[in-house]
């Protein structure tokens, strides 16, 4: 008679065992995690998660490799630290092929049922790559009411897919915890330069700091190393995988979003189209597009085209930044727009590294100053770019914040990789005619290359800033007020 096809009991609880080394008296989490640095988010993330007044399951969700499993084990470290038994936590990872087929409880009771822990002691469950797992909302909100005294955090990199289903099914039950790719000023400190390169200028205002940079080609080097891999925490930390992010990042980040987590979520059929898209997206980032000039290009359909939009959107990948005219207004039917990479590393992960000279460093430059901005919902959700005609002339400006309220210009922003702009001032007449029409609370800014300072254009003050510092400066006070 034929053998049972389970996997044994006993090898699962062989793997739990050296996924979860802290069972032994005196071992932590692994050596090299412990060393990596913490990400900045990583302090609220960790009173989020350690607050057990309310009972809620803790979803941490993102785009791949951006350092979720590492963040949770950071969280168990702490815990350790903090004098917590190591047998009172289990770290479940649900990729691994010996746990296939078991439910989430069967992990908790068999957790429970290997240490015998009394039924009033407190533990910690976290469940790492949820998403493999078919109906995980439903199972997670099962176990936060049936288990009272287990804290439980989950993480996942189907964003699209965690997003929708934590909402629709986890309501009241689950806690949203949203980790973004690193920020420039966090790759300074993964990469152990943010000290020697950046210092907090004297007298400037404490509720916004401003920072000098000791050496602005040095910086300007960090950047453009930063656009090339230093969006992934795992490419600054390993040199191999940051000598060729290509081999090691495409496959999580791009492959299995595309071609699994999308396709499994909107029942997508063809997953080369909507590779093949995302490819001309992530090459032009930063460009503007249109539909109708899409569809022509790619062979698509506009409705398909704006659902793939979306989807990329839901997933992490893109940002669709919407235009307004010289008067801050929307259009009501407007045909163009801009899209933007959340992370400017995915450009070189698909295409290759680019360096400081190369066409695409100005595109690359504007996605980096808008994917810091996305860790702020608020501000990201009132950015904009302007674009008008005045006379045969096109005007735009790249960046133009509009107060949620009134819908007036708060600042704005021109993106330059080039030190042509204080020298060809004529050539920055749509963000003087913005400031001229609109009171900002604060000087227009363009950025530069390296030069820093200020000119008047008919009346209108401009300052100019070295684009590496803008994008730290922006990254560090967003990480001060997120912390």
């Amino acid at each position: 008679m034929p053998g049972s096809l389970e996997i044994p009991l006993h090898e699962v609880q062989r793997r739990l065992a050296v996924d979860n080394p802290w069972w032994k008296s005196g071992q932590g989490i692994d050596a090299e995690e412990r060393q990596w640095p913490r990400r900045a988010y990583f302090p609220h993330f960790s009173r989020l998660a350690l607050d057990i007044a309310v009972r809620r399951a803790v979803v941490l969700i993102g785009p791949r490799r951006v350092g979720k499993t590492v963040m949770l084990k950071h969280l168990i470290q702490q815990l350790l630290d903090e004098g917590c038994a190591g047998t009172s936590i289990l770290f479940v990872s649900l990729d691994t092929p010996l746990y296939s087929g078991h439910s989430l409880e069967s992990m908790v009771r068999l957790f429970s049922d290997l240490h015998r822990h009394p039924s009033e002691q407190p533990l910690w469950v976290l469940f790492d790559e949820v998403q493999y797992l078919k109906d995980w909302e439903v199972h997670l909100k099962s176990l936060v009411d049936t288990f009272p005294r287990i804290r439980f955090i989950a993480s996942g990199s189907a964003a699209a897919a965690l997003r929708m289903k934590s909402r629709e099914s986890g309501a009241g039950r689950f806690t949203e915890f949203v980790l973004p790719p690193l920020t420039f000023a966090e790759y300074l400190v993964f990469a152990g330069s943010e000290a020697e390169l950046i210092t907090e200028r004297d007298g400037a205002d404490v509720a916004v700091p401003a920072y000098h940079a000791t050496d602005i080609e040095a910086l300007n080097n960090e950047f453009v190393n930063y656009l090339n891999f230093g969006g992934f925490p795992e490419a600054v930390m390993n040199p191999a995988v940051r000598a060729n992010p290509s081999r090691f990042l495409r496959q999580d980040i791009i492959d299995k979003v595309l071609l699994k987590d999308l396709p499994s979520l909107y029942g997508i059929t063809d997953t080369q189209e909507l590779n093949r898209f995302f490819n001309v997206l992530a090459f032009n980032t930063g460009d503007e597009f249109g539909l109708e000039a899409m569809s022509k290009h790619t062979g698509i359909g506009k409705a398909r085209l704006s659902e793939y939009i979306e989807y990329l959107e839901a997933a992490f990948l893109v940002r669709r930044v919407h235009r307004i005219d010289e008067n801050a207004l929307r259009m009501q039917r407007a045909r163009t727009f801009k899209i933007y990479l959340t992370n400017p590393s995915i450009r070189a992960a698909l295409f290759g590294f680019v360096g400081p000279e190369d066409h695409a460093m100005g595109n690359l430059a504007e996605t980096a100053i808008w994917s810091q901005w996305l860790h702020s919902t608020s501000v990201s959700r009132s950015l904009h770019y302007a674009r008008w005609k005045a006379g045969r002339q096109d005007m735009e400006v790249d960046i133009v914040s509009l107060d949620s309220r009134t819908q007036k210009p708060r600042f704005a922003v021109e993106i330059k990789w080039s030190d042509r702009a204080p020298g060809q001032l004529q050539e920055l007449r749509g963000i003087r005619e913005l400031a001229l029409r609109h009171k900002l609370a604060r000087r227009p800014l363009v950025t530069t290359r390296t030069y820093a300072g200020e000119a008047d254009i008919d009346g209108v003050i401009l300052e100019f800033v070295p684009v590496a510092l803008h994008c730290y400066t922006i990254a560090r006070n967003l990480l001060r007020q997120a912390v």
